[in-house]
């Protein structure tokens, strides 16, 4: 007599999830949902890791995180460790940082989970392009300073600056550059180019974090400031005339009218 025994199967499938822009209470609703049923949490390195405690104690938690300078995990190798759990462990959470389709090669890895027939589902999070400034009370638009915003990522694959930030250089639009940090001084020369000299600047640094930095200035002085606050990655960087209405900008107007006025 032959005795056989079923094996609890789970049916892969992958969920992206955006964890929001550092605050772990920024996540949503639905995110937080989707972490309970993890079987498996691929995270990245912007990811705030108090998030892995809504997951169920045994579920396996990976750090799959790229930092500035360190591509450890290629986007390559993430892709096939989410496909692996899925199919052996059952349903992963793909945890990134901010929002999965926002600079974050979320549809890479939803093509991919597509190829191996595997259903994924997309939770979107909250951009850090508008929720860290949005947590400074700098608005990206705002009546009468900005009708629109361009959000951009600071330096390309090939380590150069994206075309668009010239190309958003000579607009009115508030302008949102991510990932750009360490290009800072460069792009600063592109809107002086376009005559922006005076135009308002925030860089934030670990927005919506205990670790959160604020720079103020405008293009010509913001590296300066940057530097004295001793500002780094990660970072971004708002140009436009909605940064005057920040707290710390208000010193830096009056001084200016003074100016004007003699």
């Amino acid at each position: 007599m032959t005795v056989t025994t079923e094996k609890n199967i789970k049916e892969p499938r992958i969920t992206l999830l955006g964890a929001g822009p550092g605050d772990p209470d920024l996540i949503t609703l639905k995110g937080v949902k989707a972490l309970k049923t993890a079987d498996v949490v691929l995270y990245d390195a912007l990811v705030n890791e108090e998030l892995l405690e809504f997951a169920p104690e045994n579920a396996v938690k990976v750090y799959v995180g790229k930092r500035s300078g360190d591509h450890t995990h290629s986007q390559e190798s993430i892709n096939k460790l989410m496909v692996d759990y899925a199919l052996n462990y059952g349903h992963v959470v793909r945890l990134k940082g901010g929002d999965p389709f926002v600079f974050g090669r979320g549809f890479e890895e939803l093509d991919f989970a597509a190829s191996y027939s595997i259903p994924a589902v997309v939770i979107p999070g909250i951009s850090s392009s508008i929720g860290v400034p949005g947590m400074q009370n700098i608005p990206v638009t705002h009546r009468g300073l900005s009708e629109s915003f361009w959000v951009i990522t600071g330096t390309t694959a090939s380590g150069k600056i994206s075309n668009d930030v010239y190309e958003a250089a000579r607009t009115k639009a508030t302008v949102v550059v991510l990932m750009g940090i360490h290009k800072l001084a460069e792009i600063v020369e592109i809107f002086k180019k376009e005559g922006k000299n005076k135009l308002p600047v925030a860089v934030i640094q670990s927005g919506t974090t205990h670790n959160e930095k604020v720079a103020v200035g405008i293009v010509d002085t913001i590296v300066e400031i940057a530097e004295e606050n001793k500002i780094t990655s990660p970072a971004l960087i708002v140009f436009g005339e909605v940064v005057s209405l920040h707290p710390k900008f208000q010193p830096i107007k009056e001084f200016y009218d003074i100016i004007a006025g003699e």
